[in-house]
Formats: structure tokens, C-alpha cells, sequence
């Protein structure tokens, strides 16, 4: 008796909504600020901003996702290293670590590749948008009522 409860509620094939792929895992450490920075963006549009003192949500349009995809292509990414090191004893760099289609690069301030510069720019833009959303949404929450 036990078991008939189960038999009857069956699981169509395809009928669980798929989980959103990872289009692009960005992370941004050092550097004299100390940035801690990571952008998670989905292939559905959702971006995901996390630093030492904000996490936030922004929904990035398809405009936004082919501009994305368009840099990378235009950085031939897959071409790249895997791995560009500044000299021993270089202080105070920027370390960017980037996957995108199963590929990761990592690279600091002083050897970014040129093809990767506007890649890391548009990146950076959309975790500062990151960071006036939450500023936004912290100043929303504190208006009078």
C-alpha cells in the first residue's frame, strides 16, 4: 500500500524547464582596491554581481548577450592561452580569470592580450552596473513611506 502512492504520479519526460546554461564566469581580484569581484552571466540574460560588498541581480538583454558573445568572437577567445603571467615581483596587478565555452583564461593588468582588453571592458561595465543597481535598491529601500 505503501508503493501505490508513488506509481501514480509519473514524470513526463521534458516537462522540467531546463536550468539555465553559464554563458560567461568572471572574476576580478587585487589590484591596490582589493577587488573580489565575480559575474555569472546566464545565457537566458541573467546576471549575477557578487564583491566584497554587494550581490546583485540585473537582467541583461539579448542586445546586451550578442554584444557579449560579439567580443568574444572578435577576441578569437578559444584561441588565446590558457594562462598570461606578469613578471615575478609585479605588485599591486589586476588578476582576471574568464571561462566562456568550456575555455578559461587568466591574465593580469600588465599582459592582457589586445584582443581580450574590450572583453574585460564590457565585463567591467556590467559589474559596475552591478554595483549602482544595488546602490539603487539600497537608497529605494531607505525612502520614507
Amino acid at each position: 500500500m505503501v508503493l501505490s502512492g508513488c506509481l501514480g504520479s509519473k514524470t513526463i519526460p521534458g516537462s522540467q524547464p531546463q536550468s539555465p546554461a553559464v554563458l560567461v564566469d568572471y572574476y576580478r581580484t587585487g589590484g591596490i582596491a582589493g577587488f573580489n569581484d565575480r559575474l555569472v552571466i546566464f545565457d537566458n540574460g541573467i546576471a549575477l554581481v557578487s564583491s566584497k560588498t554587494i550581490n546583485s541581480e540585473i537582467d541583461l538583454d539579448q542586445t546586451d548577450i550578442d554584444r557579449i558573445i560579439t567580443l568574444f568572437d572578435q577576441a578569437q577567445f578559444p584561441k588565446l592561452e590558457g594562462n598570461y603571467s606578469a613578471r615575478p615581483g609585479s605588485v599591486d596587478l589586476i588578476k582576471y580569470t574568464i571561462s566562456y565555452e568550456s575555455k578559461t583564461v587568466s591574465t593580469e593588468d600588465t599582459v592582457i592580450p589586445p584582443s581580450l582588453k574590450p572583453v574585460i571592458a564590457e565585463l567591467n561595465r556590467i559589474v559596475g552596473m552591478g554595483a549602482s543597481n544595488e546602490q539603487t535598491s539600497l537608497l529605494a529601500a531607505n525612502l520614507p513611506r
